[in-house]
């Protein structure tokens, strides 16, 4: 989608640390990345870079931009482009009105949105989605895939949600939120406490009864591949984990958006200690006072990680059963399944060409 649209849109990665600007057209870029130092305690001196950063793209550009679209941390009101009290932004104290001033000052519709949901959003139009529809196609497979729930595990845990290629932001932007989802082991806890960069770092220190110190994730995760020094066991089981801990908020999700995941972000980087916690939380079971057992998830659960489940994930299970009394048949699909990923597009990507396709869809709906 969006990928031979010839509609320029400017973007922005703003990170803690550096502003990095750049322009995307049919979902490439085509410009040279603007790198400026970000500015969170002086207001004037921080949109003076967002307007100097912008500005420079726009000149390389060979023809008028239609949009300018980004994600910025929150809490915010994105639908009116108002950012509010950032922990590391105090310049945003009070509520900014940062889209319209930018619309102000470029003439264009400016969109600003989280980055769980771009990250989402970019996975399921030119990411994920796309890239396994096109191999049930290739296998004679006639399942589709219509929903993602997109997940960045990082400094926090991150979701989006997409819906038959709408993103789902709610009527109050809080749509996707998983962060903020009950623990599974500290129940009177949200979710990204055991989901985050600090747990890893909190789970290591205890299992091995070490200080961390400053000890980051990756140092965690080669102390796992046994290329550092440190306890193995408690690497391990800190990735395993975090992995538990989200896969639960990951079953409570996928019970009302049914669709594919698909994981990014830093910590990500270390899946394959991720991802077996998570599938063995997603595939555990329930039951009933009177006994009766049931999986967890009314779906297969299939780590296309694992070359085995991406075989069977991929497998037409499908049949044709005869209509009574008729000599028509129609196609019956008894097998319920859903595939985890992990990004190959990467968050930064991902969110870009969300920001990106975000606008578009927004412009094309008032047309």
């Amino acid at each position: 989608m969006y990928r031979h649209d010839q509609r320029a849109v400017m973007t922005l990665d703003a990170g803690g640390t550096n502003f990095v600007f750049s322009a995307i057209r049919g979902n490439q870029d085509i410009v040279t990345p603007v790198c400026y130092p970000a500015v969170s305690d002086n207001l004037e001196e921080c949109l003076a870079v967002l307007q100097r950063g912008f500005s420079r793209i726009k000149e390389q550009l060979s023809d008028e931009p239609v949009a300018i679209s980004f994600a910025f941390p929150g809490p915010a009101d994105y639908k009116n482009g108002v950012i509010g009290d950032l922990p590391n932004f105090p310049v945003f104290r009070g509520g900014v009105a940062l889209g319209p001033f930018l619309e102000k000052k470029f003439g264009i519709p400016v969109f600003i949105n989280n980055d769980g949901n771009l990250f989402a959003y970019g996975e399921a139009l030119a990411g994920i989605l796309p890239s396994v529809n096109e191999e049930l196609e290739a296998a004679g497979n006639p399942k589709r895939y219509k929903n993602l729930l997109g997940i960045t595990l990082g400094t926090g845990f991150g979701a989006g949600v997409v819906i038959d290629n709408c993103l789902l932001t709610g009527d109050n932007g809080c749509g996707g939120d998983v962060w903020i989802m009950r623990n599974k082991k500290y129940t009177d806890l949200i979710a990204e406490e055991s989901v985050s960069i600090r747990a890893v770092r909190r789970v290591y220190s205890e299992l091995s009864g070490e200080k961390v110190g400053e000890l980051t994730p990756k140092d965690i995760y080669d102390i796992a591949e046994g290329v550092r020094e440190g306890n193995r066991d408690a690497a391990l089981r800190s990735f395993d984990e975090l992995g538990e801990m989200a896969g639960a908020a990951i079953v409570s999700a996928l019970h009302i958006m049914d669709g594919m995941v698909v994981i990014g972000g830093g910590v990500a980087g270390a899946a394959k200690y991720i991802l077996p916690g998570m599938t063995r939380e997603m595939r555990r079971s329930i039951s009933t006072f009177a006994g009766r057992e049931f999986n967890c998830l009314q779906m297969e659960v299939c780590n296309l990680m694992e070359a085995d489940e991406h075989k069977r994930f991929l497998e037409n299970t499908s049949s044709w059963v005869q209509v009574p009394f008729t000599d028509k048949k129609v196609p019956y699909d008894c097998t319920k399944r859903i595939g985890v990923a992990i990004s190959t597009l990467g968050a930064n990507k991902a969110i870009a060409l969300g920001a990106y396709a975000f606008a578009l869809q927004q412009i094309d709906k008032k047309i």
